[in-house]
This record gives structure tokens, C-alpha cells and sequence, in this order.
């Protein structure tokens, strides 16, 4: 029979005694059992250890033939283990061989997802050529010392009979493997041995052979929970609205990409799943010209819907004068922009506008026009990329009923196609926690004027030239609370808000409390994603150009302000920002969205 180690987790209660990590150990008579612990800067970091086994004759099914394995007991275990601990969706399960009469590692990787298992196998050499070991005597251990990837890595070994390690990949050492240490922070450490019956561990169904590099990819695909919002979609000026009839929250289908303000708007409702409070949530855009060569204003957002009150969904079914308004000093009505509360009879009606997931820009034709100009040492690029966190919304994200818009201004016939991506990224490999609060107790949305409904009739955010924007918000006992905001100046000429740094200043109650500048002047960077921007005879283009708060192909991040030193009540925030004047039929116009983050 061929001699084996065998290596896995065992989910136990820790126990024994840390050894020394530059002294010999004393080992049990005829150990088959050697526990390692984990520490990261001196603190313990894992509940349980990782376990070497010795097995001198592992029978039949424990044997390759073929790649296939046989036995359906470990299948069985791993459920169980599933079921106890209540892990994530991919969350995988992997036992490792070392044979050293062929020099060879197996792994064995259970993947397991709603209750199916998918196995794969890994092989590789135990004894490595490639690692380049420097060697010294160590409180009477030979440590083995080494760099990769600009880590530095120290294993102290003991004289031993055989060579025992639960990290074969980084190769064969002549003996017991006591103390590993990785950059003298991170360290796993032999805590005690035993000998005991050895388990039975019994492989699963046929496993599929892979390299690690593939089964890399594999694992983090199971774990990362994807949703395809929208697929290819075009947002394009001159296609017929979208009409749902009746009862918009009981007739408008789920899953259906809807149409409106001319086209330039897509709409879909849609079920989420629940997370727990530890994933991390991104939106994944891609974005093409499909025609139109300019650089346009994008947004992608979430309407809330769970209060009794008016709906942004009625501006969109309807015309944007349905949605309550913000009368300006310049007599401008501005639809839908800011939050509002009545009190009719024994109901209070409220009305909150879109919630802003992320706000990107278009460039100047990528994909489309990539062959209409050619410039040496320039290749073009095929598309627009944004990736941007929204973790911080992701009670919006989840759950039965989810409205999700995106738009791009623009009245062109073709237009841009784009499609997106919902992704949540595991940070713990536990299911059993609570989901996240629900949307009014994560979020209170204040403001946005982001005309995303502009060619159905929505004002544009200009009110800033004559007037401020004033709402009331309501700060919670026992909340630490911040102001999630994205401002970006637009006006395309010399003297628009486009190109002029404009201050925004936030009030609380009436009193100066912030001061932010939006201002990106990395716009230059992003010139290979930008084929028929205007070329000026200085060598420079119109994308190069720094722009209030964004550039052409990108997405702006929102800044956060802290309001954790408000009391608890009802407050006014108030948005002022020295817009320049109209110019020759031109004017300059500031979108800008808020909400508020409570945190318990």
C-alpha cells in the first residue's frame, strides 16, 4: 500500500498547549495526530485546528484509479457539516493526500451549493525544485527560510522519521514541521500531537481534474453570488414608453426590461436575494456607444418603494409634474428632486426620491467610432468598465421586490448599450447571521437631482443659480449616522460649471457645516477610451480636460460626511452652490443626490 498523509480540518474546540516556536516538541509514542493553530500578530485567529493524520495503509477507496473515487460516506459528512455550520453558498470543503512513494499531493475540493456537491481534484508534486530554500540551526530545529512574492517565509523542522506538513504546496522538508511564519506576523504552530483510531473518510462521486489555477476560478465563482440586471440593453432616444396598465405595483412584470422617457431609461423589477450583514456588494458596468458620440450623464439607481406615500414610479409611468415639486426663485418648477412628508388624516404620506447607486459618465464614442480616428501611440479600447461599492445601499438590493433604473441622457437614435451586474462578495464563511435591516432603517434618501427622467420633462438641477436646497431629515436615538453625496457641475463652455472648481457648501440647521469641491483634474488618464473627442491644435483633447467632480468614462465615487454629532430630532440640510449664469441660451446645471446612512 502506499504510504499517506492525510490533512484536513477538524471543526473542534481549541486545547493543549502553544509550543515554542524555535524549541524542539516533545511527541506522542507513535503520534498519527499532529494539530496546528493559527496566530496573526500574536492573536489567535481560527477555533480549530488545522490536523495532520498519518495513515501507513489508507485502503482502496482512499487509492486514485482513474480519477474516480469510490464510496458515498464523505458525501453524506460533508452535508452534515454543511447543515451544522450554516455556511455560504460555494463554501468548499477540502481534504488533502500526500503520498510519498510518488511524490505526489491530491486534493480533494468539495464544493457545496443548495445541498449539491461538485468535487474536483487536484494533483501536484510534493517534493519542489523551484522554491530555493537558505538553511540554519535554530534552538536545535533546522529553519528553512525563503521569499515569494516580496513575502518573507521562515519553517522551523524537527528531526523526524518522515516528513509531516500541513502546507505541502510550499514543498517536502526533512522531518516535522513545528512553527511556520510568514513575514514574522503570521504564524501556524504545532500544538500538540496524539495517537489515536484513525477516521474513516471515504471519498465522494467522480472527481474532475483540474489544475489549481482553474479550481481558483472555480471557488470564487460558486462564492460570489451574481445577478444579471440588465443584458446588452440600449438607452437610445425615439423608442415607444413602456405602458403598464393599472395597478403599477400589481401589473408591472418582474424581470422584464421596461422602456421610458423616449428610451433613454431602462426599468426592471426584480427579486434579490437576502445576504448577510458581511457581504460586499458591487455594481460591474459595461458600457458602448451605440452611435451617439458624445459624453453623456449616466445614473443607476434604486426606487424605494416600502411606505405609504407617492412613488417615483409615478413620475416614470406618468410625467414628472405627478411627482411632488420644488419651486426655485426663479419660478422653475424642479420635479421629484427632494423628500417630502404630509399628514392626511391618521396617514402620513411620504414621497422619497430615487435613491443614486452610482453615477458614471459616458465617453466620447468608445466601441462605436474606434475606426474614424487614428493617432499614433494610441489604441482605442472597446468599451467602458465601472466597477463602484455600493455595500453601503445594500438593504435596497435585497429582497422580493426591487426596482432598479438606469439611464443615459442622450437623443440619439442609437445611443449606448450596456449591461450590468449585481456582485456580492463573501467576507466570512458563515450563512447564520442576521440580514440586513431593512431600507428605512439602513437609509433615508434626502435629495437628487439627477434628471434621469430629462426627456420626459424633468428639470434640470439649475435651481442652485437663484435659490438653495433646503430638506428635513430626522436624526434616531442610538444611531451613528453619515451623508452619502455625489455632486458633478455641468455647463459645456469656458465659463460653465463643467470646467470652473464651484464649492458646495452643506448646512445643518442653518449653519455652515461642510465645504467640498468636486474636482477631477485626472481626466487626461482616461484619453484611450475617449476615439472622437475634440482634438485641439495644441495636441490636447476635450476629454484631457479636469471637470467638476468627473471625466468622460467614468464613474465618480461619492464622499461621505459624518453626522454623528447631531442630536436626536428633526434637522434641515440645506445645499448651496454659487452657480454661474446662463451664457448665449446655455446654462450650467448641478446634479446632486443624498442620503443618509444610519448605522445602530
Amino acid at each position: 500500500m502506499r504510504h499517506s498523509i492525510f490533512i484536513f480540518s477538524l471543526f473542534i474546540a481549541l486545547a493543549g498547549t502553544v509550543f515554542g516556536q524555535q524549541q524542539p516538541v516533545k511527541i506522542a509514542k507513535n503520534a498519527n495526530y499532529f494539530y496546528y493553530e493559527s496566530f496573526e500578530y500574536g492573536a489567535q485567529i481560527d477555533t480549530q485546528y488545522t490536523v495532520v493524520e498519518i495513515n501507513p495503509g489508507i485502503p482502496n477507496p482512499y487509492l486514485i484509479i482513474d480519477g474516480k473515487w469510490a464510496g458515498s460516506e464523505y458525501y453524506s459528512q460533508c452535508n452534515i457539516r454543511k447543515k451544522e455550520k450554516g455556511h455560504i453558498p460555494g463554501y468548499s470543503y477540502e481534504d488533502i493526500f500526500v503520498y510519498e512513494d510518488i511524490d505526489s499531493v491530491f486534493t480533494i475540493t468539495n464544493i457545496l451549493t443548495n445541498g449539491k456537491a461538485e468535487t474536483y481534484e487536484t494533483a501536484s508534486q510534493f517534493a519542489r525544485n523551484d522554491i530555493k530554500f537558505d538553511t540554519a540551526k535554530v534552538g536545535g530545529l533546522t529553519r528553512y527560510t525563503c521569499s515569494i512574492n516580496s513575502n518573507k517565509l521562515e519553517f522551523y523542522v524537527q528531526t523526524y522519521g518522515r516528513s509531516i506538513t500541513p502546507i505541502p504546496y510550499y514543498g517536502k522538508f526533512d522531518g516535522l514541521l513545528v512553527s511556520f511564519w510568514r513575514n514574522g506576523q503570521c504564524r501556524l504552530q504545532l500544538a500538540k500531537t496524539e495517537r489515536k483510531h484513525s477516521s474513516k473518510y471515504y471519498a465522494t462521486h467522480s472527481a474532475t481534474r483540474v489544475s489549481q489555477r482553474e479550481l481558483n476560478n472555480i471557488k470564487r465563482e460558486r462564492m460570489v453570488i451574481t445577478t444579471r440586471i440588465f443584458d446588452d440593453v440600449q438607452l437610445s432616444w425615439g423608442k415607444e414608453n413602456s405602458h403598464v396598465a393599472g395597478n403599477v405595483f400589481e401589473n408591472t412584470p418582474f424581470d422584464s426590461v421596461l422602456h421610458f422617457a423616449g428610451g433613454t431609461l431602462a426599468l426592471k423589477r426584480i427579486a434579490l436575494p437576502k445576504l448577510p450583514k458581511h457581504y460586499q456588494t458591487f455594481i460591474e458596468l459595461h458600457q458602448r456607444s451605440n452611435g451617439d458620440a458624445y459624453d453623456r450623464t449616466g445614473s443607476v439607481f434604486v426606487i424605494p418603494t416600502g411606505y405609504f406615500g407617492e412613488s417615483f414610479l409615478g413620475g416614470i409611468m406618468g410625467h414628472p409634474d405627478s411627482l411632488p415639486t420644488v419651486t426655485g426663485k426663479d419660478g422653475q418648477r424642479y420635479q421629484g428632486i427632494a423628500c417630502s412628508r404630509r399628514i392626511e388624516g391618521e396617514w402620513v404620506l411620504r414621497y422619497q426620491p430615487p435613491v443614486e447607486l452610482m453615477r458614471f459618465f459616458t465617453s466620447f464614442g468608445v466601441g462605436h467610432f474606434n475606426d474614424r480616428v487614428k493617432i499614433d501611440g494610441l489604441e482605442w479600447e472597446d468599451e467602458n468598465y465601472y466597477k463602484q461599492e455600493v455595500t453601503d445601499l445594500s438593504g435596497y438590493l435585497q429582497g422580493e421586490d426591487v426596482w432598479i433604473g438606469i439611464w443615459i441622457g442622450n437623443y440619439d437614435g442609437g445611443g449606448h448599450k450596456v449591461t450590468m451586474d449585481l456582485k456580492s462578495y463573501p467576507n466570512d464563511d458563515s450563512f447564520n447571521e442576521p440580514y440586513s435591516a431593512g431600507d428605512d432603517e439602513l437609509c433615508q434618501p434626502l435629495f437628487n437631482t439627477c434628471n434621469v427622467l430629462e426627456m420626459a420633462g424633468q428639470n434640470y438641477g439649475r435651481i442652485f443659480g437663484s435659490d438653495s436646497l433646503t430638506v428635513n431629515f430626522t436624526i434616531d436615538e442610538g444611531t451613528h449616522q453619515r451623508l452619502r453625496y455625489i455632486s458633478t457641475g455641468h455647463g459645456g463652455w469656458d465659463g460653465g460649471d463643467e470646467f470652473n472648481p464651484k464649492p458646495n457648501t452643506i448646512l445643518i440647521d442653518g449653519k455652515q457645516a461642510f465645504e467640498y469641491t468636486p474636482w477631477r483634474c485626472d481626466c487626461g488618464r482616461y484619453r484611450e477610451w475617449n476615439p472622437v473627442s475634440g482634438n485641439f491644435w495644441n495636441g490636447t483633447s476635450s476629454s484631457d480636460y479636469s471637470r467638476s467632480g468627473w471625466c468622460p468614462g467614468t464613474a465618480t465615487q461619492p464622499v461621505y460626511f459624518d453626522l454623528s454629532h447631531l442630536a436626536p430630532g428633526q434637522h434641515t440640510m440645506t445645499i448651496v452652490i454659487p452657480q454661474g449664469e446662463p451664457q448665449e441660451g446655455s446654462f450650467s446645471h448641478w446634479a446632486v443626490s443624498g442620503v443618509i446612512l444610519y448605522e445602530k
